[in-house]
């Protein structure tokens, strides 16, 4: 078997993030060691006791050769930190995940991409916003990811797609597990434009617990995030928060104070995200006509 078999069973073990499969490779040369290796070498690893157990019982219960015929089988492309094709601004931040599934395509071009998120509740406001910027990014070839929810995020991704340019929806779910079900015709042309990402096996199912995590991708991916509209507990904050993080530039939409749904927006901006008056500021902030030509060389 491959080595790519190992990734995808060993990226399964609840407890073996980035930074500890990192590790672990470094300590035993590949995954398919660390899979093989007996208890005895594996407990001199400094794995605490229940991510030991957990991979002992991942060890026992997956067998990493059907995992594998039922991805071939599913269309679904796995890509890890070996592979040229893994996105590259994603894998230089921290917390990259160790193998990606695409279900769609990834080119080159999706390395110019701008994420738009926000809140599920959106205002009339927050909706033609984002519907207007996800289509003028679409218009000037910024791929436009976005995490598949209602409100915000299916208005960018459905603008993008309507205005003929790539997008890219980032899953807390499996590729095969379509969250919510509302836009499953939606993924599939989302598919044909571009792709559904996830790092969680074929058949996990949307879990409150796995969203969170996956708003690191989303950012991971772009060279910016813009937060459209958002209350003080929305999930785009966290999202917000990896960008900075990350180093990427975080853009927000100004709002009434007024409105329930622009407080998380208006204290980004007092926190020092840029306010995003109209596409020309993300144009003009990120040089995207520079970042285009550099592309078109790589091509």
């Amino acid at each position: 078997m491959n080595e790519k078999v190992y990734w995808i069973a060993l990226s399964s073990v609840q407890g073996i993030g980035p930074a500890r499969f990192a590790a672990l490779l470094e300590r035993f040369g590949s995954a398919e060691a660390v899979w093989t290796e007996p208890v005895e070498r594996l407990a001199m690893a400094k794995l605490d006791k229940r991510t030991l157990n957990n991979l002992l019982r991942a060890r026992s219960e997956i067998d990493p050769e059907t995992r594998w015929l039922r991805l071939q089988r599913s269309g679904v492309t796995s890509l890890t930190w070996d592979d040229s094709t893994y996105p590259h601004l994603l894998r230089q931040t921290d917390s990259a995940p160790p193998v990606l599934y695409v279900d769609g395509t990834l080119n080159e071009s999706d390395q110019l991409a701008v994420a738009i998120v926000g809140t599920r509740r959106a205002s009339s406001y927050g909706r033609e916003i984002a519907h207007q910027l996800a289509t003028e990014l679409a218009q000037n070839g910024i791929t436009v990811v976005s995490g598949l929810a209602l409100g915000i995020d299916t208005i960018a991704h459905s603008a993008a797609l309507k205005a003929g340019g790539r997008t890219l929806s980032v899953l807390g779910s499996g590729v095969d597990q379509i969250y919510p079900t509302q836009n499953r015709r939606l993924a599939e042309t989302i598919r044909g434009q571009g792709a559904i990402i996830s790092e969680y096996w074929l058949g996990t199912r949307p879990e409150a617990m796995n969203f969170p995590p996956r708003n690191r991708i989303i950012s991971g991916l772009s060279q910016a995030v813009i937060i459209v509209e958002a209350g003080q507990r929305s999930g785009a904050l966290i999202t917000a928060t990896f960008a900075a993080e990350q180093g990427r530039e975080v853009f927000a939409i100004p709002g009434s104070i007024l409105h329930p749904g622009s407080m998380g927006c208006n204290q980004l901006i007092q926190q020092g995200a840029t306010p995003l008056l109209s596409i020309d500021d993300v144009l003009d902030q990120l040089q995207i006509d520079r970042m285009r030509e550099a592309t078109i060389v790589r091509q």
